[in-house]
């Protein structure tokens, strides 16, 4: 079964138990005028509506500060006098009464958690007037980890609160699991970033600065803006924050890079941008756009290499590399449009790389860019490339001007 599947599951069970419990309370006193909908759906709703309070604060893991935000909801979803959260070595909240009971709680689930079994205990508890005398202890689990636990008390015995806790305890493992998922997902794109500037070529490092050291006695102060520009690239392709950017700063990066490039190679590059200001602040994916410029430069100006007294010279015949970068507004999206008059690529080849069949060392960019994009915005949103030997390159990226979660920063 998915873990969507488990999900739902989890969820009817506890809508069932929440609808018993509070339709319960509801018979116990006539219904007002006022009620809307029968005492069922009433109890639907307002089990729905607690759940629903609860699971954002446990996407975040189990933390004290998580389990401190939802602790009172799962209470309420249990109906119970007091409920308690722990990690393996800790008790990280209590809610409710007889608070004195948590220095107790983890030596009365040690053996939970070295077995993973649900466990039901008498409080023993030395004072009279404490309304707490049992209690049922439910394992956390994630990937067959048992991560803490959640302990539900009451004044006696109860089978339906047994039953309750864990089914209580299934779905905040559900919510725990989304948790895992997110971070293994954050790590995967923060990995994929990790690739990206691996592949920033020493070869483009050396030959940047070679380039910008050729100027330091022609022309100190051209020497000087490039090194500027080289410090720049660098920050922001190596920054340690965000997975996210703004179109405004990717084009900034991508600016900056063709200036070095073109320091090498002069007027055997051209390059075109037409940039509409509206889609400057649209975000999207770090490292995103650059990967695509780098490559319509290694494309074009393949085989190619600077005359050693005239960087700046086009040889006669030789046809000058032209990359056109243009970003429009086309509505919720904006689209962007990388093209070059290179070297092209056999269509058979391209859709290789794309199914990660072109080995390690070909076409990593464009790959990682294309399954960087289905995973933020979804499979509608991979490259468009439009390619064939000899003819050049066109692609194109799509991107939602809003998409919850993604950020510039």
């Amino acid at each position: 079964m998915t873990g969507a599947g488990y999900a739902v599951l989890v969820l009817l069970a506890l809508l069932l138990l929440g609808a018993g419990v509070l339709l319960g309370r509801r018979t116990a006193r006539p219904l007002r005028t006022s009620d809307i909908g029968t005492p069922v759906e009433h109890a639907t709703f307002e089990t729905l509506h607690t759940a629903s309070l609860a699971a954002p604060p446990l996407r975040a893991g189990l933390t004290e500060e998580s389990a401190r935000r939802s602790a009172r909801r799962l209470r309420s979803l249990l109906g119970t006098d007091a409920l308690c959260l722990t990690d393996r070595e800790r008790v990280l909240v209590w809610d409710g009464e007889g608070e004195h009971h948590g220095r107790h709680v983890m030596d009365q689930v040690q053996g939970l958690l070295a077995s993973g079994r649900d466990t039901a205990f008498h409080s023993d508890c030395d004072d009279l007037d404490c309304p707490l005398r049992w209690a049922v202890a439910v394992p956390l689990t994630v990937d067959n980890r048992v991560l803490g636990t959640l302990i539900a008390y009451a004044p006696r015995e109860s089978a339906v609160l047994a039953r309750a806790a864990g089914e209580v305890a299934r779905w905040v493992c559900v919510q725990l699991e989304l948790a895992e998922l997110d971070r293994s997902r954050t790590q995967l794109i923060e990995a994929e970033i990790r690739v990206l500037r691996a592949q920033i070529s020493p070869h483009f490092i050396f030959n940047s600065l070679a380039a910008i050291a050729s100027f330091v006695r022609t022309d100190p102060e051209r020497a000087r803006e490039l090194l500027l520009e080289f410090a720049d690239f660098t920050r922001y392709s190596f920054r340690s924050h965000g997975d996210f950017t703004t179109l405004a700063d990717e084009l900034h990066s991508i600016d900056q890079y063709l200036a070095l490039v073109r320091a090498r190679f002069g007027e055997r590059l051209a390059v075109t941008l037409q940039i509409a200001p509206e889609v400057l602040p649209v975000a999207l994916p770090f490292l995103c756009l650059q990967p695509l410029v780098e490559n319509a430069v290694k494309h074009g100006l393949e085989g190619t290499v600077p005359a050693p007294r005239d960087p700046g010279a086009v040889p006669a015949g030789e046809t000058p590399t032209r990359i056109t970068i243009s970003a429009f507004d086309a509505g919720s999206e904006a689209e962007v449009v990388i093209e070059d008059n290179g070297t092209g690529m056999d269509p058979e080849r391209l859709r290789h790389i794309l199914r990660g069949e072109g080995g390690h060392s070909t076409g990593i960019g464009l790959l990682n860019v294309d399954e960087r994009l289905r995973q933020v915005y979804g499979d509608d949103y991979g490259l468009v490339i439009e390619t064939g030997i000899g003819a050049g390159m066109k692609i194109t990226v799509r991107l939602p001007k809003y998409r919850a979660g993604v950020h510039g920063s």
